[in-house]
């Protein structure tokens, strides 16, 4: 089975930082929905960390993870879209996490399941991988999704997130 992936929408921070990227009425005519982030935070450390809102809602979410960072890993639970860490105003200029999300059946009558794949760098000794399944547990059908600061902060100029429809071709 092929897929066909359409650009439903693009996001790119301007020279102002923002509080959130958001995408509003997303058209239910897709099979899945993919999200490909790549963003910076101007909090003032060298890491801050992404989330996910869904229909402008944080709640009815159950995610398991496992993470490393070169000298560790670790697995659990929480109770957020937790989307990965970000390189913040004091990581190594022009840095930024990457990140990908992806949401089969997003406009189905049941539960929405999400995976999220991340990666962020500094070009120093620690870097952070994070894996996670998701689930939200709505049987409302996905209409928008909103990135944001996990403290509050904001992603700064070049920040990107691009959404994408996905058909199954048969």
């Amino acid at each position: 089975m092929a897929f066909t992936y359409s650009k439903l929408a693009e996001v790119t921070v301007g020279a102002t930082a923002v509080a959130s990227i958001d995408f509003n009425n997303i058209p239910q005519n897709y099979n899945d929905l993919m999200l490909k982030i790549s963003v910076r935070s101007n909090r003032a450390s060298n890491w801050d960390n992404s989330q996910l809102k869904i229909n402008g809602s944080t709640s009815n979410i159950t995610n398991r993870y496992i993470s490393g960072n070169g000298a560790s890993a670790a697995s659990g639970t929480l109770t957020v879209l937790y989307i990965g860490d970000v390189p913040a105003a004091t990581a190594t200029s022009s840095t930024f996490g990457n990140q990908e999300i992806y949401i089969p059946n997003y406009a189905g009558s049941t539960n929405k399941s999400l995976s999220i794949d991340s990666v962020a760098e500094n070009n120093a000794t620690t870097a952070y991988v994070y894996l996670s399944a998701n689930l939200w547990s709505s049987v409302t059908t996905i209409s928008s999704l909103s990135i944001f600061s996990g403290n509050g902060d904001s992603f700064v100029q070049y920040s990107t997130a691009t959404l994408y429809g996905v058909k199954a071709e048969v």
